[in-house]
């Protein structure tokens, strides 16, 4: 049977995987940590802004299961918080074990604490990948979903230093580029000011650290907001933002926490000090990463050049997705990139035409005006989402921004689409 090997296991790898088992390829998971999604296990956050449109597109193209989890582990439904709208929050406690469960009963080979080091190529062919323990996975097709952070000495050159975060860098050794290993130059993101890659875009405090008021607002309403003191507003801080939809000044005028189990804090970090300064946060303690108070891991350092269908360029079977396919923002992006990039790594097994999504879904066309724009200096220092900033703007310009579950429904029907991912190839 054909093998799909992906290599990653944060949101677009567990999607690239479901869509290419789903399509009928034998699936090989890596995964460097003991934990399946990634940053999944500290986001929380869907359908807010135009993820909700991309959601329903996803659904009806056939990508529902991971979508189907995150609503069903909401603690909260249409949260509204500054420039943003009908946000759901998953609970970040509860998301692995449940997808992980999923993928395993799905009948993917999932293999945990297994980190890749180098690829054995011919003829700009991958043939294997090399793992820490001199294992060789062989496959016929695979999907690179490293992500783009790492290793951890990133954080000290282009950040503030290695702060402990979920990305546990030094406990499960670091990150490699499977596109880069193949001889492919990777393309970095850069910072407003020319630096290379950008901060995560927020942090958690532990709960039992928060005063009795904010936890029990926190629990029955999903958001708090508390004022900064006028002192300490720097608005400066928004230009280091990797979530550029949250570079709003309500954002440095005041603390916004959201409840995803844990107490999501809107800001790449905040001296520990000053925000002890806040009524409610007078022993405020960071839970992830450890060193908030000082700086956040630094992603967009590691992004592959790949077409529309997420091919990686100049490598015959090698595809790409979330944060390894472009300087994408958020967990739905991840998901979108990687049900495609699974499901056209089994179309390319099977000797079909590769699928590219059109520009008239709004999946289509973040990949396609991404992949546009990286070719740009300019291009280089935005990030891209469903959610905010300038795809979320193109996203109104154009008119596909729409919670009406009818019209996306129509949208992909028109386009050909409908439920293509749930087609079996092989």
């Amino acid at each position: 049977m054909k093998t799909v090997v992906v290599i990653g296991g944060g949101w677009a790898g567990c999607a690239a995987s479901i869509a290419a088992k789903k399509a009928g390829a034998n699936v090989v998971l890596i995964e460097r940590t003991d934990m399946l999604v990634g940053l999944g296990n500290v986001g929380g956050i869907m359908r807010n802004n135009g993820r909700y449109t991309a959601a329903e597109e996803n659904i009806y193209l056939g990508a529902s299961e991971l979508f189907e989890i995150t609503d069903k582990l909401s603690r909260h439904k249409n949260v509204n918080f500054p420039g943003h709208k009908h946000a759901s929050l998953y609970d970040v406690a509860k998301i692995e074990p449940e997808v992980r469960r999923l993928i395993l009963n799905m009948g993917i080979n999932v293999m945990l604490q297994k980190r890749a080091i180098d690829v054995i190529a011919e003829n700009k062919r991958i043939i294997g990948i090399e793992l820490n323990d001199e294992t060789i996975i062989y496959g016929d097709v695979f999907v690179d979903t490293t992500g783009s952070t790492g290793p951890m000495g990133n954080c000290l050159k282009y950040g503030n230093g290695c702060c402990m975060c979920v990305l546990r860098c030094p406990t499960f050794g670091p990150r490699i580029s499977i596109s880069q290993k193949a001889g492919i130059k990777d393309i970095m993101g850069k910072k407003e000011d020319g630096s290379y890659g950008a901060f995560s875009g927020s942090c958690k405090l532990n709960k039992d650290s928060l005063s009795e008021d904010i936890v029990r607002e926190l629990n029955e309403k999903g958001v708090v907001i508390l004022p900064v003191p006028r002192e300490d507003v720097k608005m400066e801080k928004l230009n280091m933002k990797v979530c550029q939809q949250y570079a709003l000044k309500e954002y440095a005028e005041n603390i916004i926490l959201l409840d995803t189990g844990h107490a999501k804090m809107m800001t790449p970090f905040y001296p520990l000090e000053k925000l002890r300064k806040i009524k409610g946060l007078e022993n405020a303690k960071y839970e992830d990463p450890y060193s908030g108070g000082v700086g956040n891991s630094i992603r967009y350092l590691s992004v592959a050049p790949r077409d529309n269908t997420m091919k990686v360029e100049e490598v015959e079977n090698l595809f790409c997705a979330g944060e390894k396919s472009g300087l994408f923002v958020g967990h739905t992006e991840a998901i979108s990139t990687g049900s495609l990039a699974g499901n056209n790594s089994v179309r390319m097994l099977a000797g079909k035409e590769l699928l590219e999504l059109p520009d008239s879904i709004i999946i289509g066309d973040l990949i396609s005006y991404a992949n546009d724009m990286i070719k740009t200096e300019n291009g280089l220092m935005k990030k891209y989402t469903f959610a905010g900033s300038v795809f979320f703007d193109r996203m109104i310009e154009r008119g596909l921004y729409t919670i009406e579950s009818e019209i996306i429904k129509e949208r992909i029907k028109n386009s050909g689409l409908l439920d293509i991912y749930n087609e079996k190839l092989l």
